[in-house]
């Protein structure tokens, strides 16, 4: 019997990612972050691309996007994205990475791109994809949709708190400042904008834990 293919939306720091990855576990699905790719071809750009004044150059960068290789390669429980060879699973979730990959996930050429890899992966089932426009551009058809959301002042504490885990130093107002940036550039962007599609299920988790969380999403999905 084919497995189905599950599409997780949302803002930043909802969660997104980390509930993606139990839910295949507990599905026995194949989870792909794609946060992770926009975030790997934003590191590129900022290492990459960048004039003198330290800001990307996105014609230059557009140019060479055939010289980005992504891919994820299973180390021990977890998917690490590599690029180019080189493991960038830390390096894409620093604040110089965060304050650019809106501004890198609105280029057209960047979504069409990474939309086939995205496709390709999907089309035999069993698969589930996290992002901002999965259930409204990529997956369409996907089997089944949410939306997650949470207040500001809730996604600002837990993206805190990761970058902290993480030894990246920063404070709170920066991160709810950079939050609220591109929550406003997702949302208002020409190319797949964020938004819920219309058949989504919408899942506010300001008050609760992953676990609750997890466990409200899977009530939703029918035995396979």
């Amino acid at each position: 019997m084919r497995k189905p293919v599950i599409a997780i939306d949302g803002y930043s720091s909802t969660g997104k990612s980390s509930i993606s990855k139990v839910i295949a576990n507990k599905l026995g699905l194949v989870h792909m972050d794609t946060g992770a790719l926009y975030r790997g071809v934003t590191y590129f750009a900022n290492t990459c691309c960048q004039n003198e004044a330290g800001e990307i150059n996105l014609k230059d960068f557009v140019k060479n996007l055939n010289q980005i290789k992504l891919e994820f390669k299973q180390i021990g429980d977890e998917l690490v994205l590599f690029l180019n060879g080189k493991d960038i699973s830390k390096e894409i979730r620093t604040n110089e990475v965060s304050a650019n990959v809106s501004l890198i996930a609105a280029q057209k050429e960047v979504r069409d791109f990474l939309m086939e890899t995205q496709r390709s992966i999907a089309e035999q089932g069993g698969v589930i994809l996290d992002g901002r426009d999965i259930g409204t551009v990529v997956l369409p058809d996907a089997d089944y949709k949410f939306f997650l959301t949470a207040s500001v002042e809730e996604r600002t504490r837990r993206r805190f708190l990761e970058l902290t885990n993480l030894g990246i130093k920063t404070d709170e107002n920066t991160v709810k400042e950079n939050l609220i940036s591109r929550d406003k550039i997702d949302s208002e962007r020409e190319v797949a904008p964020l938004r819920k599609a219309e058949d989504a299920i919408l899942i506010d988790n300001t008050h609760l834990d992953k676990n609750q969380t997890i466990a409200l999403i899977l009530s939703y999905i029918k035995d396979f």
